[in-house]
């Protein structure tokens, strides 16, 4: 939203005429209509996916940040696990799958031969009836024995995760909407879950690994104290 402001008055010497003044209260008329077609515009502009009706404005404060993927139906998950931070957002989090690919991501660097990326798949939603910040709880790990041996150095061990399995760096995206759920909105800078809003999230290494690797070998945890003041981390069960 722009804000509007006075503009700076200049004292003349010689007395406005009449045509000036007409011309001035013509170039202001013309200006307020302008915006008044605009705001229009604004109103009537379509934002949202094929057959899901129209868009819905964000609240004052708030702009959409984009809808990152497609709508989807909700996957088969495992059990979900609720968690709710120190400043109160709550979540929900249920596994979906895991396995390995050479673009987990869309479009990336190939990995070298013998290599390929690992992610996992899982739902997150805001338990909520009020926007929550949007994070990524969830952390992808693996069998320190399958990361390459130039790379276990970045392979790290976490408290309370069994000692065979490290994480890798790695980062997620939203790949789909569930049932048509409200994009992320941006609110006074921070990017925010809309009330009840689900997605699926995708997280994958940004550092290859052996391309032995298995579906089974990977794994979801929850272990950021900002959701597990007890340091130790909770397993997300795949269906």
């Amino acid at each position: 939203m722009s804000n509007s402001h006075q503009p700076r008055r200049s004292h003349r010497r010689r007395k406005k005429s009449n045509a000036g003044r007409i011309g001035l209260a013509g170039a202001l008329t013309g200006a307020v209509g302008i915006a008044a077609v605009a705001a229009a515009i604004a109103v009537l502009r379509p934002g949202g996916d094929a057959g899901t009706g129209p868009a819905r404005p964000a609240s004052a404060g708030q702009a959409d940040t984009g809808a990152p993927g497609p709508s989807a139906a909700a996957p088969k998950t495992g059990a979900p696990v609720d968690f709710v931070t120190p400043e109160g957002y709550g979540y929900s989090l249920a596994a979906v799958k895991a396995g390995t690919d050479g673009q987990p991501l869309g479009a990336t660097k190939a990995p070298p031969s013998g290599t390929t990326y690992a992610y996992a798949d899982y739902v997150l939603t805001n338990s909520q009836r009020r926007p929550v910040l949007l994070d990524y709880p969830a952390d992808l790990f693996l069998p320190k024995a399958r990361v390459p041996e130039d790379a276990r150095e970045r392979c790290m061990p976490q408290p309370g995760i069994p000692d065979d399995m490290c994480t890798l760096p790695n980062h997620s995206e939203i790949t789909a909407r569930i049932d048509g759920a409200r994009p992320p909105v941006d609110e006074n800078g921070s990017t925010m879950i809309p009330a009840g809003a689900s997605y699926v999230v995708r997280i994958a290494t940004d550092l290859p690994v052996d391309a032995g690797l298995s579906a089974d070998d990977v794994r979801l945890y929850v272990w950021n104290a900002r959701f597990t003041s007890d340091r130790k981390g909770i397993r997300l069960s795949f269906p």
